[in-house]
Parts: C-alpha cells; structure tokens; sequence
C-alpha cells in the first residue's frame, strides 16, 4: 500500500531543481513531514558508482543505448531501495530527476526510439511514477549558462543543441501527462518559483487530506 506522495522535479541542465529540491524539503520538514531527497542518476551506493561512469567526461565513447540501460539500472536500484519503503512508509520522496528525464534525454536528446525508452522506463522504475512532476523550463542558453559555472558533465558538455532537443523533449511529454506536469517558469526569481512551486504542492496536499478524512 502507498501511502505516501512522490515529487519529481525535471529540468535541462542549470534550470535550478537541486536548488528547489532542497529548498522544498526544508520547508516540508520543518511542517513536520517525513521528507526523504534522492537524484538521478545516483541515490544508492550502487547507484552512485553508475552515476560516476555516465557523467564522467572521459567517457565519450559511451553509446546511447548503453547509457540508457545503465541509467535504468540505476533507477531500478534507487526504486527498490529508497523510493518505494519511503512511500509505503507514509513519506515525501523528493527526487531530482525520475523516468521523464530519461525520455527527454535519451529519446528526444539522443534520439533512441520511443518503444525502447519506454519499455526501458517501464521496468527501471518498477511501475512507480510520481503524483507530481514540476518542469523547471528555460531558455536553453540561460540554463547552460548557469550549469557551465560549475564545471561541465559529460551531458552538460554535449552543447546547446543537445539541451534545445531535450527542452522539445520535455515539452511534449507535458502534452501527454497534462495532469502530472506542472511547467514552472524558472527563468524568474528564486522566490517567484519558489511560490508557484509551494501553490501547487499545498492544493495537493490539501486534496489528498480530504480524500484521507
């Protein structure tokens, strides 16, 4: 039984979701929820090790096919050891990255068939989606920008192009789960999306007490 609620924040690179990952658990944790933060890839210690092989820059000769299989294994792993105790147990999992990343990335961004991706998504997460999903969109350049500050991933490093496929990628999956997506702006102030975030998430919670009583 799953009783608990599960949030994905989705993004290209440098659109600030570890910003509000951490941002909202804070938030959540201190209105007395169980809160429990993840990312993708990584997550477990297994997880983390296949983390390290995707986004390390020497791999260039990694195929895309091999880097969805092994993002799926991560996933997997990450489902079974965190994610789902975390939901039966009553909890908020927070996750920086899920399955939508996987489609706009791999499909859109690499240009893997659909049928692979999504069968591939099926089994990676075990059947378990989130209730929400919040889309950090921006301008590519903007968000490449930002994430080019840091130091460049092997992801990062594929260029702008890259990132301007991913965005279409993730603008088309918000047509096909409307109910499940919410496109934040991110472009805008910490604090502006900071409350379009928390506006959404309190309608939820608030729906599914009522549905509790």
């Amino acid at each position: 039984m799953r009783d608990g609620l599960f949030i994905s924040f989705e993004g290209i690179d440098g659109c600030g979701k570890s910003t509000q990952v951490a941002r909202l658990a804070k938030c959540l944790k201190g209105q007395g929820h169980e809160v429990v933060c993840t990312r993708e890839p990584g997550g477990t210690r297994i997880s983390e090790k296949i983390r390290m092989i995707l986004l390390n820059p020497a791999n260039t000769e990694l195929a895309p096919i091999t880097e969805l299989l092994l993002l799926e294994a991560s996933r997997a792993q990450l489902v079974q050891e965190v994610i789902l105790p975390a939901l039966e147990r009553g909890a908020i999992v927070l996750s920086d990255r899920y399955a939508d990343s996987t489609s706009a990335y791999q499909e859109a961004g690499r240009a893997l068939q659909h049928a692979e991706v999504v069968q591939a998504n099926k089994l990676g997460t075990c059947g378990v989606e989130p209730d929400i999903t919040f889309l950090m969109d921006m301008n590519p350049h903007e968000a490449l920008a930002r994430a080019m500050e840091h130091g460049a991933d092997r992801i990062e490093a594929a260029g702008i192009a890259f990132q301007e496929r991913v965005r279409q990628g993730y603008l088309t999956l918000v047509k096909e789960y409307p109910n499940r997506i919410q496109v934040i702006d991110a472009s805008r102030s910490l604090e502006e999306v900071s409350i379009s975030i928390d506006q959404v998430l309190a309608k939820e919670l608030d729906r599914r007490e009522v549905h509790h009583d």
